[in-house]
């Protein structure tokens, strides 16, 4: 169970890393030109603001337990993941985008093991 926590905490850092990044360093425009037209119903600093999150998010999920420095972040790293997904699927819901949802609840659950996972049976604490 250990290395499933260990290999899903690891695709989820990727992903949201790679994500995070991207609306970072991408200007709002360019973003909704690469196929994020949700993009579109925010502003520029709420966008960079979810891609922090998304990065700071994804550093969690691997930095702490590797570290062993303060373990506990990273099942909060992955409540907070969920938030996101969350607050992205209202959002295309919003939208009537109901393949991004998919996406949404698929990394949603991915993030809710993690979290549940390091919270639980194999939490580093233990």
């Amino acid at each position: 169970m250990n290395i499933v926590l260990w290999v899903v905490a690891g695709l989820l850092a990727a992903a949201f890393f790679a994500s995070g990044i991207m609306k970072l360093i991408q200007p709002k425009e360019k973003l909704a030109a690469a196929g994020m037209d949700w993009s579109e119903d925010f502003s520029a600093g709420t966008i960079k603001a979810i891609g922090a999150l998304e990065g700071l998010a994804a550093i969690g999920l691997i930095l702490p337990a590797v570290l062993g420095v303060a373990p506990v972040l990273v099942p909060l790293a992955a409540v907070g993941l969920v938030l996101i997904m969350i607050g992205a699927a209202i959002t295309h819901g919003r939208r009537g985008e109901s393949q991004m949802i998919v996406v949404n609840v698929v990394l949603l659950a991915l993030a809710a093991f993690v979290a549940w996972g390091r919270f639980g049976p194999e939490s580093f604490s233990a």
